[in-house]
C-alpha cells in the first residue's frame, strides 16, 4: 500500500474534517495517511524515513496554515499556530521530492512558511500578502486546459463547478503549466499544476477550501489521481472514474 504522511492544521479552516474526507478519498485508491497537525511532526517523519529498516513515505501531502504571522492582524494567533519553516528544513522535504517522493500541495499549503524560497520553488506559487486573493466561498467555474486534457491527473474530465475559494493573483513560478483554471478579478488564473522534480513528483490543486469540495464528483477524482501521480504508484489513473466527465 502507498504511505501518505499529511500535515494539517492551522486557523481558519476545519482541517481534521478536512483530513478524514481526503483520507477516505485516497483509501479508495489504495493510498494509507499518517495525519499530523503540526510542521515539527512532520520533519521527524521524514527525517525518521532515512532511518534503516523504516519504511518509506511515499507521498507527502500537505493542507495546513502555518506560518509567521508577523501582521498586527494574525497577533491573537500566534501562540497557537505561528510557525517559521527554516531553509534546512525546507531543503529536507526538497530532498524527499527529488530523492523519488512525492509531494501533493493543496489549497493553503501555497500560504504556508511565508512563501520560504524552496518552499515556493517546490510548490510552484506562494501567497502574495499585498496582492494575491480570493472571493467569499461560492460557487466557481473550473476549466480543463489544453494540457490538462492530455494529462493523466485531468485527462477525460470536463470542466465543472464547485463551491469553492479560487485563488487569484498569488506569486507564480512562470515554468508552471496550468490542468486546471478559474476566474476571479477579471482574470484567468491557474488551479492545479503538476511537475517533475528530480526523481519525485510535485502536484499544486489551490482548491480544497472544505469537505465539500473534497467530496465534490469531479474534484474528489482529481485528488485521487494527483495522489497517484505524485506517489508514483501504478494504477491505470485515467481509467478511474469515468462517470465524473462532467458535474454541473
Amino acid at each position: 500500500m502507498t504511505r501518505n504522511l499529511m500535515l494539517i492544521g492551522g486557523p481558519g479552516h476545519e482541517f481534521e474534517s478536512i483530513a478524514e474526507a481526503l483520507d477516505r478519498q485516497f483509501r479508495r485508491v489504495g493510498i494509507d495517511t499518517t495525519v499530523v497537525a503540526h510542521p515539527e511532526e512532520m520533519l521527524a517523519a521524514l527525517a525518521s524515513d532515512t532511518n534503516p529498516g523504516v519504511s518509506r513515505y511515499d507521498l507527502l501531502t500537505v493542507h495546513a496554515l502555518h506560518w509567521g504571522m508577523d501582521a498586527d492582524r494574525y497577533a491573537h494567533l500566534r501562540d497557537a499556530h505561528s510557525y517559521c519553516l527554516s531553509s534546512a528544513d525546507a531543503a529536507m522535504i526538497r530532498d524527499f521530492v527529488i530523492g523519488g517522493g512525492g509531494l501533493l500541495a493543496l489549497h493553503t499549503a501555497v500560504v504556508c512558511f511565508d512563501a520560504e524560497p524552496i518552499w515556493h520553488e517546490l510548490c510552484g506559487a506562494a501567497w502574495h500578502w499585498e496582492r494575491s486573493s480570493h472571493p467569499e466561498l461560492g460557487e466557481s467555474e473550473v476549466s480543463v486546459t489544453i494540457e490538462g486534457r492530455a494529462h493523466s491527473i485531468t485527462a477525460g474530465l470536463g470542466d465543472f463547478t464547485i463551491v469553492d475559494e479560487v485563488y487569484g493573483f498569488l506569486d507564480e513560478d512562470p515554468s508552471i503549466v496550468p490542468l486546471l483554471v478559474g476566474s476571479q478579478g477579471g482574470r484567468i488564473h491557474p488551479l492545479l499544476w503538476a511537475r517533475d522534480m528530480g526523481a519525485g513528483r510535485v502536484v499544486t490543486d489551490v482548491l480544497g477550501h472544505d469537505v465539500g469540495s473534497i467530496e465534490h464528483p469531479v474534484h474528489g477524482s482529481v485528488l485521487q489521481r494527483a495522489a497517484i501521480w505524485a506517489s508514483g504508484a501504478s494504477a491505470d489513473i485515467v481509467g478511474m472514474n469515468a462517470n465524473t466527465r462532467e458535474a454541473r
